[in-house]
């Protein structure tokens, strides 16, 4: 008889790893917490227009079409190469740089700041590239103990040392000397959700990602499609998601997890179960472990909270890229209180995503999705959001000036979702958007172990287990916690 599997939590690894677990012969089933599966991928319908939520583009297609081809079905979205990448511009200059992939042109972007910069940026793509490559082994595996993770850690190779002492923009300031350069360069570490002041070195490997290895990438009809796709093949397979359902307790015997139990007080057995809610979150407020209390989970390293706003305008802005980034001229100072202060900065730098750009069929006729991304101090430093009004209606004035565009007027949606919001809809540690930080010590094997320490036929998928966040690694999470369930059933 089959083997019965539990998914608590439908985002992009409980789904996956639901599908991958199907093919395997696996019966399964799903729970998830909101109205609809995605997590943090999700999607906003409103007044006409669509939005993207949380993600907005993605790169490493390749964990796609290989997650595709292990599952044995066709990719079921999608998606085209965005050139140029993003835009960036700064306060003080009406100038925008284009991020291009090809070099020749990215170079002529910078020709009056760093006329040297093609040469310097392919030494630094070098470096990027064999950190990424060298690096596969430690991102990819599994990890049975922090002895293991110690063990792999030299395959890595020492040239590589030096990478875990230095910071994201140490590395960069290595190969090019104009601020520009250097603050557009390192721009990717808040990807990760921290600065280039406190992320290590060695994800310059973005770099390489982003420029020469894959590049990014965006999904015809909006990110949500990868969602949705997904899902209809876990249908395929009948597997059933039970949306508006909350684990809040459990029921263990004998070392193993007979049941989790929701807010109804309703039972839900399984043989094994997979967790695609937040690891440490869970661990802490579910299963009541001591060591991911909520005072020990304030001790750990958060990434930032979001504050994200999402307008429908009736015009169009047919200067202004897919992807466009809003900077300040003091980007040190800025990095260093933006996610501990409880002020937010007069001028906040964020991120501006017009989904309708690539994707007309998400705004009406004559008009433009616009989706703002600002990075916020999470709740245990801006404890309230009374203020959000204000902050938004700056940024709105802010875009409006740089783009020399007043769009206020013609805002006919808006859409505002705070830290407080972010937490209460995905359970997210005080708002923070993107879980764990990626510091040295919660990566790799300091990071949330996907199996649990208790119970063994409990599993974990998702941004804040092993490897890490972003769409990519939470694919290559879903893969490992495969492997381990696999692994499991063959004891």
């Amino acid at each position: 008889m089959a083997k019965t599997v539990l998914v608590v939590g439908a985002g992009l690894g409980g789904l996956a790893t639901a599908l991958r677990l199907a093919k395997k012969g696996y019966k399964v089933e799903m729970i998830e917490k909101n109205a609809k599966a995605g997590g943090r991928l999700n999607q906003l319908k409103k007044d006409g227009f669509t939005f993207d939520t949380g993600p907005s583009f993605f790169s490493m297609s390749y964990e796609f079409t290989d997650f595709a081809r292990e599952c044995g079905i066709t990719l079921p979205f999608s998606y085209y190469s965005l050139d140029p990448l993003y835009t960036v511009s700064f306060r003080d200059s009406d100038k925008v740089y284009r991020l291009y992939k090809d070099l020749k042109k990215l170079a002529g972007e910078f020709r009056d700041e760093e006329p040297g910069f093609e040469q310097a940026m392919k030494k630094y793509l070098n470096k990027c590239g064999r950190l990424y490559h060298d690096t596969n082994i430690v991102i990819k595996s599994n990890y049975d103990s922090l002895l293991h993770y110690f063990i792999t850690l030299p395959r890595v190779g020492p040239a590589h040392i030096g990478t875990l002492f230095r910071s994201f923009w140490m590395q960069v300031s290595r190969y090019f000397d104009s601020k520009e350069a250097r603050e557009i360069l390192s721009l990717v570490a808040f990807f990760l959700g921290r600065t280039p002041f406190d992320t290590p070195a060695t994800y310059t490997l973005l770099s390489y990602t982003e420029f020469m290895h894959d590049g990014y990438y965006n999904v015809e009809g909006g990110m949500y499609k990868i969602v949705e796709g997904i899902a209809g093949e876990c249908a395929k397979e009948n597997i059933k998601i039970t949306y508006n359902t909350e684990i809040t307790g459990y029921i263990a015997e004998g070392g193993k997890l007979k049941h989790v139990v929701d807010s109804r007080a309703n039972k839900w057995s399984a043989d094994i179960f997979v967790i695609n809610s937040d690891a440490a979150v869970f661990r802490g407020k579910v299963f009541n472990r001591p060591e991911f209390s909520e005072e020990k989970l304030d001790k750990m390293e958060w990434t930032m909270g979001s504050l994200t706003i999402y307008l429908g305008v009736n015009c169009k802005l047919p200067d202004i890229q897919h992807h466009n980034y809003y900077l300040g001229t003091n980007y040190r100072e800025y990095a260093g209180k933006v996610y501990t202060s409880a002020e937010i900065d007069e001028a906040p730098y964020y991120y501006v995503n017009v989904l309708s750009r690539s994707n007309p069929e998400c705004a009406p006729p004559g008009c433009e999705s616009l989706f703002f991304v600002c990075p916020v101090p999470d709740l245990r430093y801006k404890k309230s959001w009374h203020d959000r009004d204000g902050i938004v209606d700056r940024i709105i004035e802010d875009f409006s000036r740089r783009t020399h565009t007043d769009i206020r007027p013609h805002i006919v949606s808006r859409t505002v979702y705070t830290p407080e919001d972010w937490r209460d809809q995905f359970n997210l540690h005080r708002g923070s958007g993107l879980g764990l930080s990626h510091k040295m010590l919660q990566i790799g094997g300091f990071r949330p172990k996907n199996y649990d320490e208790h119970f063994k036929n409990v599993f974990y998928t998702g941004a804040s287990t092993i490897p890490g966040t972003g769409l990519p690694m939470v694919m290559i999470s879903s893969r490992l916690a495969t492997e381990r369930i696999l692994r499991y059933r063959e004891k």
